[in-house]
């Protein structure tokens, strides 16, 4: 049975239907599952994550080269799915609810092909975690995103944050005929290790975030100009001094889109001064 037909079948065994809502679209090639787990190194000891379980194919896959699985699945009937399926894997641990907002025990790798409606806060949600690497299936624009250089239309603030957190490898396409239903988007596998040389030091990691992601709300615009609600909502400032204080900041004449991460660490540190 292949995988498409083992799909269909648990889907329709169990009463599923996917829902768009939930990105839910089934990885149906099993070559995948081999690119990932290579692509992750895995040495048999590890506690993998793996978010957005679905039917669990994955899972499987990865269960039988590592110690520990945790399975999260948002979705109560497919999580119910999982549990009677992978009821013979001792080492898979099926946690039902939101990543997001669940309680995750610790892990050392990422495999993972997750929604792709949640990727941006994913992301930002695994950069306060430890871990050693991730190996993903992304939307392919949304990947691209994650490498663009400074000036790009695809550049911005994960884009910097990320470069601050992770090494990020985009390592192959992934066809819309890989999942089940086939979803309108290309995909791309991507890698990412924590630096552990960081490429610049932060004085306050949560400000430099907010800061960031604040910036690029007007991204064509000069950092003088982009800056000041920052400073009035941040920091309280009169339209006065919030003005005099854009003025004296590094690269306050440079357009937001320009400028490149490490510029984003001078500024954020300016203003933690």
């Amino acid at each position: 049975m292949s995988l498409l037909e083992k799909t269909k079948y648990l889907l329709q065994t169990y009463q599923i239907r996917p829902k768009k809502s939930l990105g839910q679209n089934f990885m149906i090639e099993p070559a995948f599952f081999s690119n990932m787990t290579d692509c992750a190194s895995l040495s048999g000891n590890e506690t993998v994550l793996d978010i957005g379980a679905g039917v669990g194919l994955l899972t499987r896959f990865v269960a039988n080269r590592c110690n520990t699985v945790l399975a999260v699945e948002a979705d109560k009937a497919i999580a119910g799915l999982l549990r009677e399926q992978l009821s013979d894997m001792s080492n898979v641990k099926i946690i039902e609810g939101d990543v997001l907002r669940t309680e995750i025990p610790p892990f050392d790798k990422v495999i993972s092909i997750p929604p792709y409606n949640i990727s941006s806060h994913l992301l930002l949600w695994l950069f306060s975690r430890k871990f050693d690497s991730a190996v993903f299936i992304f939307q392919r624009e949304f990947a691209n995103r994650l490498v663009a250089p400074p000036g790009n239309e695809e550049y911005g603030s994960l884009t910097v944050i990320s470069h601050h957190y992770m090494k990020v490898e985009l390592l192959g396409h992934v066809p819309k005929s890989a999942f089940y239903p086939q979803p309108k988007v290309v995909s791309v596998i991507v890698s990412l290790k924590p630096s552990e040389n960081k490429p610049f030091v932060l004085k306050d990691e949560a400000s430099f975030r907010n800061f960031v992601q604040s910036l690029f709300t007007q991204r064509n615009r000069k950092v003088r100009n982009a800056v000041l609600p920052y400073l009035r909502s941040a920091y309280s400032l009169s339209k006065e001094t919030a003005v005099k204080t854009a003025e004296a900041l590094p690269f306050h004449d440079r357009r937001v889109r320009e400028l490149t991460p490490e510029n984003f660490g001078v500024l954020a540190n300016a203003l933690v001064d």
